[in-house]
């Protein structure tokens, strides 16, 4: 199952320019992420130009399943080929899909754009924060890393605004198009700045494993896919089918990792405790927060009476907590023990959840974002800091496989947990406004999945109306409870981290000095 291939290890050489690599960089990132908001604002018009409605969760579900299918295996070829030529691979990847995307004229050709975008970003990311780790030393590098949170900010703030710019005054087509210059730019920028020596050495390629775990990965997470979007039960014969079999290729995943020489997912990573821990860490966090606020705009809408985009934004605050507290990390880790940075950290979450489980129809919009805000102070522990402490918990020649499998954890919680609070909210919305019976209008009784999944009908009678939104709050409430619940967990997980202070290993030190 593995193939012997000539190849080697990239290691930094002299005179890498900095400030060229993490401009590249940094770009690479920003439009990664954007396209996801991006192409969400513009999808009702795609859409309605292409046509395939049943198809509209797949446009996000086929870009989710490719990047995460990949990201462990990108990593890996990047601790056994080089940060650079693999991240190159992947850029050409991202701006390929965007071009096919950009290009399409059919749902099914969009799909094949954004599955090849999607194992694009399954490693742009990961190796963006392997790369950067190779040019500083820990203390250096847990700064630039805590400043490279507010980067994340801005997909989040431009995205909704040049999705409608693009969709308005262009084209729909030009919010791929527009992928191809800047990925470019940011591949010219890395070239020019990140030099890699190779140390000629035979590459052991795991074929075999890395087609087991892609296909494990891509069985268990096109379950709530199919879930969400297609209108599967979790219990029917077909969803069980493919959960099973999802376990047992990544039954056989685990055994054929176990015997070969160079696995793709090395097993032994998961004998370090701070990898284990962090893993179920990210895992529970995307379960809870993405879970309970992918739904949040739904909310905003029927009981605030926001605008789609309005309700969207208000869930910024939370980022921008998220961004300041993750700065104040990056300058504490290589001086406080991350276990009571994490453990304080995440009680912050615990408290924005409390509030959140006790919305009523009087809380208002400024009260919510306080709330967010709290959430989001507690929540930027985690913006750089897992991946600083992953990266100094795990060999250097595993650096690359290790920061793309713990993030993999994090999309496959967010992933399940979309599906499983979506469908949450459903049946408890439809059980709740059921009870009403013979109040309900004709026209409503007939359409309870269109209630729960549009909304509060214009024409309901007013003196329902209240009653109504007093329902929609409670299922909320009973949801956000869940999330608090996921909360306390991760709380109690974070002092289960080792008892360490982020500093430089000597050796490590005297790499980074020569290769400066």
């Amino acid at each position: 199952m593995e193939n012997v291939l000539k190849g080697g290890q990239g290691t930094l050489e002299k005179k890498n320019h900095k400030v060229l690599v993490m401009i590249g960089l940094l770009i690479g990132i920003i439009f990664s992420e954007l396209d996801e908001t991006v192409v969400s604002t513009a999808m009702p018009t795609i859409i309605r130009e292409l046509g395939g409605l049943s198809l509209y969760g797949w446009v996000a579900g086929i870009y989710m399943l490719a990047m995460s299918a990949f990201m462990p295996i990108l990593g890996k070829l990047a601790d056994l080929y080089g940060r650079k030529k693999i991240y190159l691979i992947c850029m050409a990847l991202f701006i390929g899909g965007s071009i096919v995307c950009g290009l399409s004229h059919s749902m099914t050709l969009l799909l094949v754009g954004r599955g090849i975008q999607g194992i694009g970003a399954g490693g742009l990311m990961p190796l963006a924060m392997t790369i950067s780790s190779d040019l500083f030393p820990v203390e250096q590098r847990a700064k630039v890393q805590g400043l490279m949170g507010p980067v994340m900010f801005i997909p989040m703030l431009l995205g909704p605004l040049m999705g409608g710019f693009f969709v308005d005054q262009v084209s729909w087509h030009w919010i791929f198009f527009v992928n191809i210059p800047v990925g470019v730019i940011a591949a010219v920028f890395l070239a020019s700045g990140l030099r890699e020596s190779k140390q000629a050495k035979k590459v052991a390629i795991d074929w075999g494993g890395a087609i087991l775990l892609v296909a494990s990965i891509v069985s268990l997470l096109i379950t709530p896919v199919l879930v969400q979007n297609n209108g599967y039960a979790w219990d029917s014969p077909l969803i069980v089918s493919i959960l099973v079999l999802g376990a047992a290729l990544f039954g056989i995943f685990l055994w054929v990792e176990s015997k070969v020489k160079e696995p793709i997912v090395p097993l032994h990573l998961f004998k370090n405790r701070n990898i284990v821990v962090l893993s179920m860490i990210v895992f529970i966090v995307g379960l809870g927060l993405m879970g309970a606020f992918s739904s949040f705009p739904y909310f905003g809408q029927n009981v605030l009476g926001l605008t789609p985009t309005e309700s969207g934004y208000l869930q910024l605050p939370m980022m921008v907590g998220a961004v300041a507290s993750s700065m104040v990390c990056g300058f504490l880790l290589t001086k406080v023990r991350y276990r009571e940075i994490f453990g304080i950290g995440f009680i912050l979450p615990v408290i924005g959840f409390y509030f959140f489980s006790h919305i009523n129809m009087d809380t208002t919009i400024v009260q919510i974002i306080m709330f967010f805000v709290i959430s989001g102070l507690g929540m930027g522990v985690l913006f750089g800091s897992d991946n600083l402490i992953v990266q100094e918990s795990v060999e250097k020649e595993h650096t690359g496989v290790a920061l793309a499998t713990v993030p993999l954890f994090q999309t496959i919680g967010a992933t399940i947990g979309v599906s499983l609070f979506g469908n949450l909210l459903s049946s408890t919305l439809i059980s709740k406004i059921g009870s009403l019976g013979s109040q309900l209008p004709e026209s409503v009784k007939g359409h309870m999945h269109d209630l729960a999944a549009g909304g509060i009908p214009k024409d309901l009678p007013a003196n329902l109306v209240t009653t109504v939104k007093t329902m929609f709050v409670e299922s909320f409430q009973y949801i956000y409870m869940y999330s608090f619940a996921a909360m306390i967990i991760v709380f109690i997980l974070c002092w289960f981290l080792k008892k360490e202070v982020l500093s430089s290993k000597p050796k490590e030190a005297e790499e980074l000095q020569t290769g400066a």
